[in-house]
């Protein structure tokens, strides 16, 4: 993961113009035009998601329905994996081909940010699709998540800049390297680090850590995700490129269709 930067001057002026500027920076015409959000069912006590049509700069948006605040203030001292109905996310990893432990990790986490900062509207299937594409949701070269929620071996990206911090997270005391199944790089792990699994460690080898980690900064950059801009600019800060968002926005489109 990259540290935050500005929306690329081309996604913005095609996002003002509507000219395939569809939701998550779906630069290509033809693609799938909703911001992709779609609800993670409850264990506890939260608000029953409320389908919401999310709006677009063109084409026809598909109505994706976005989890609505409600979690109990003792809920919100449970570890995330713990908030999404069990039998629901079982459903829907068997159905997209999402681990079943990766998919409570992204569910939990969409319900907790609705909760925490119930402006975002950040989907599930948005955080799935990241997963997806920085490390197959922890599966990369023949990886797994345990039932603790780490991934093993640890997913270990290519050199991507000068060492920030001398080796420790990343092992490589020379150049600094995106680690865990959200790839996060150690300047930007250092910032935005989080204990999803409420362990009293902020591993980013855990799926539960990283993925409220990724939540928790994509809707701090993008605001609120149900618009194209904030969407946009939200994949961006994450990872600042045209390709990387449109495999995103497709991805994420393709697990909002999971019934």
């Amino acid at each position: 993961m990259t540290a935050r930067r500005l929306l690329p001057i081309l996604a913005v002026v095609l996002a003002v113009l509507g000219v395939g500027a569809l939701i998550g920076a779906v630069l290509v015409p033809g693609r799938p035009t909703a911001a992709p959000a779609t609800p993670a069912p409850t264990a506890v006590s939260v608000g029953v998601p409320t389908p919401s049509p999310v709006p677009t700069l063109g084409g026809t948006p598909t109505p994706t329905p976005t989890p609505t605040a409600g979690i109990s203030a003792a809920a919100l001292d449970l570890p995330i994996v713990e908030l999404a109905d069990a039998a629901w996310a079982k459903r829907i990893a068997a159905a997209g081909g999402i681990p079943e432990r990766a998919m409570l990790a992204y569910a939990g986490a969409a319900l907790r940010l609705a909760a925490t900062d119930p402006g975002c509207g950040i989907g599930w299937n948005t955080l799935a699709a990241i997963g997806y594409v920085e490390s197959e949701h922890g599966m990369l070269q023949g990886g797994r998540i345990g039932p603790d929620g780490v991934a093993s071996p640890t997913v270990i990206g290519i050199p991507i800049g000068a060492d920030t911090d001398k080796g420790a997270l990343d092992g490589d005391p020379a150049q600094d390297r995106a680690v865990g199944p959200m790839q996060f790089i150690p300047s930007s792990w250092a910032l935005l680090a989080q204990d999803g699994n409420h362990d009293g460690a902020r591993d980013v080898n855990s799926i539960d850590n990283a993925v409220l980690a990724a939540a928790v900064h994509l809707c701090d950059v993008g605001g609120d995700l149900t618009q194209p801009a904030g969407w946009i600019a939200a994949i961006n800060a994450y990872n600042p490129s045209v390709e990387y968002n449109n495999r995103v926005a497709e991805a994420a489109d393709r697990y909002a269709a999971l019934r």
